[in-house]
């Protein structure tokens, strides 16, 4: 396996950025959700650098957070939040799992999805207003830590043992490829770094963001399981979902103690 291909894969599709995909296969499947939160920590500096210019320029800390929060929807062309939206509108439905899967695949989306959208981006944009309100390393750190817990959820949504919703998409060819002794290695890898980033701006930072991570995780895990239960199993717009959700958690966490 060459690492690259993992790398192509994680970029090619969870981010927008223009990197080819050059193979679809299991294997690939496997090393990019492996390197997924590589994808979220370069999606996150991009957001911190966004809302560090604006800063600079004399912005407040309300501006510099939409900025941050737009990015990541910018590279990702919204489909997370989309997915996310879909996802709420599946489990809002109260149907039985075929149908929750057909109104998830429509293209509009229904009240459930546009409240939940509402407050996730309200939630993300106050919790970074307060961390760049501290200061602009802790809004950057912020950001980087929340998009790579995004992924790095993903990484564990992909382990052995969950099923997919349905036989095509993304949720089919990611689901189960990660070996559940290699998603926890990358876990804990991602959250000593965090911790690391946390331990710079002094204190408890260091316990303080390891705790972000894992509180990401923790909530992302819960909207895992009521979704395979709901569903059957993962899909693409449960995959936004969780991504959201836990960018969201790891920030509320941030700003919480």
């Amino acid at each position: 396996m060459i690492p690259q291909d993992g790398i192509r894969f994680a970029f090619g599709t969870l981010t927008a950025l223009p990197v080819p995909v050059t193979r679809w296969d299991r294997e690939a499947a496997r090393a990019g959700m492996l390197c997924a939160p590589l994808a979220g920590l370069v999606v996150g500096l991009f957001a911190a650098a966004l809302g560090g210019v604006l800063l600079l320029l004399g912005s407040g800390p309300l501006l510099a957070a939409v900025a941050t929060a737009a990015v990541p929807a910018a590279l990702t062309r919204g489909l997370h939040l989309d997915g996310l939206a879909d996802t709420a509108d599946g489990l809002g439905s109260g149907k039985p799992a075929e149908d929750a899967l057909r109104i998830m695949k429509q293209s509009d989306i229904g009240p459930f999805g546009v409240i939940t959208l509402l407050f996730v981006l309200l939630a993300q944009v106050a919790a970074l207003t307060e961390l760049y309100g501290q200061g602009w390393a802790q809004g950057a750190v912020g950001a980087a830590v929340s998009g790579v817990t995004a992924r790095l959820a993903l990484t564990l949504a992909s382990r052995t043992g969950v099923p997919a919703a349905r036989p095509e998409g993304l949720g089919a060819a990611v689901a189960g490829v990660v070996p559940v002794r290699a998603g926890l290695a990358v876990a804990a890898l991602v959250t000593a770094g965090c911790a690391a980033a946390g331990a710079l701006l002094g204190g408890y930072g260091a316990v303080h963001h390891a705790v972000a991570v894992l509180a990401g995780l923790a909530v992302g895990q819960v909207l895992l399981r009521h979704c395979v239960r709901r569903f059957g199993g993962v899909t693409g717009d449960v995959f936004g979902a969780l991504a959201e959700t836990a960018a969201t958690a790891s920030l509320i966490a941030l700003v919480l103690g």
